[in-house]
């Protein structure tokens, strides 16, 4: 593999030509401040003899292409060895070998045992926070059901994924097996701020208050949210309660001003849902990859990088 002058030639030689230009991708390239991961990421050296000593930063970039554009290992290495925009992100000449798949899931395993997946969160977070794109206006806190990797078990079946589970959706038909993403996002700049994935079964207000941050000035969230201690803690905290109120079984009805509380937060809450929709609809997340609750924690933080660097890529700077 070419050295970092190398690389910085080549890409040159494609900035020339204007080959594989690919306008989010340069976008998000010139956005990220790439080696503050690199500082993060060379704890992973390269691996054995035999191997392409491919380096850290561009097997992490790598992996977030996977997330951007939802391709599997064996898809990624197919794309890599076609895009020329691919390799242009990557700093990959045109006639070197692109990592195959194996290597690119011996990468992203070796990743998750180092413990870095969240490291590599919290700090493309700290540049958003250092850009002025965090505005810690409010947090919207929601979740959404993902399907797992595996067909659902029947009743005299083992599941093949023990971590998964079973959920149903209030007000819809049939149910769904696998996970839950929880997200707490950023009022305004619609960037996510925590993730966190937990089986289907997991009820939402369980971990919600691992999603604050307390530094932000109000919590939005609907009425599966509502809870009288965690109203308590937002107000000693002095954080804005901002979650939907709901009417207790074989108690009175809400009051005027808790539904006129409610009807003014449905519309800044239900921002979140436009998050879930590019998961969804633009980044194919409707099923996770891999089964295993900490394989598929580690794929929800790597999509959320890649989210925050998609959606970051639109916002001005300040």
């Amino acid at each position: 593999m070419p050295d970092r002058r190398q690389q910085l030639g080549f890409l040159g030689a494609f900035a020339a030509a204007d080959l594989g230009r690919n306008d989010r991708l340069d976008r998000i390239d010139e956005a990220v401040r790439w080696y503050r991961f690199e500082k993060l990421l060379k704890k992973l050296m390269a691996e054995g003899a035999g191997r392409p000593p491919y380096e850290p930063l561009t097997m992490f970039k790598a992996l977030l292409l996977a997330q951007l554009y939802n391709l599997s290992d064996a898809a990624l290495e197919e794309a890599l060895n076609d895009r020329i925009s691919f390799r242009r992100f990557l700093g990959l000449p045109l006639d070197a070998k692109v990592p195959d798949h194996t290597t690119l899931c011996r990468f992203r395993n070796r990743l998750i045992e180092a413990g870095l997946v969240e490291k590599l969160f919290g700090e493309f977070d700290k540049q958003l926070e250092q850009n002025g794109m965090i505005l810690k206006r409010g947090t919207m806190v929601d979740a959404t059901l993902v399907e797992a990797a595996t067909a659902r078990p029947n009743r005299e079946e083992s599941p093949i994924d023990a971590d998964a589970g079973f959920a149903k959706k209030e007000g819809k038909p049939g149910s769904t097996y696998g996970y839950k993403a929880h997200v707490g996002v950023d009022q305004g700049s619609e960037l996510i701020r925590t993730a966190l994935l937990t089986p289907a079964n997991v009820n939402e207000t369980t971990v919600a208050d691992r999603l604050i941050r307390y530094d932000e000035k109000a919590v939005y969230a609907d009425k599966a949210y509502a809870k009288a201690e965690r109203r308590k803690m937002l107000k000693t905290a002095g954080i804005r309660d901002r979650i939907m109120h709901k009417s207790w079984g074989g108690g009175p009805g809400l009051s005027h001003w808790h539904r006129l509380h409610n009807r003014l937060i449905t519309p800044i809450r239900s921002r979140v849902e436009t998050v879930f929709a590019v998961f969804k609809t633009r980044l194919g997340y409707r099923r996770v990859r891999y089964i295993g609750l900490v394989k598929n924690q580690a794929q929800l933080l790597l999509l959320a990088i890649a989210y925050n660097m998609r959606r970051a890529s639109t916002l001005p700077a300040n």
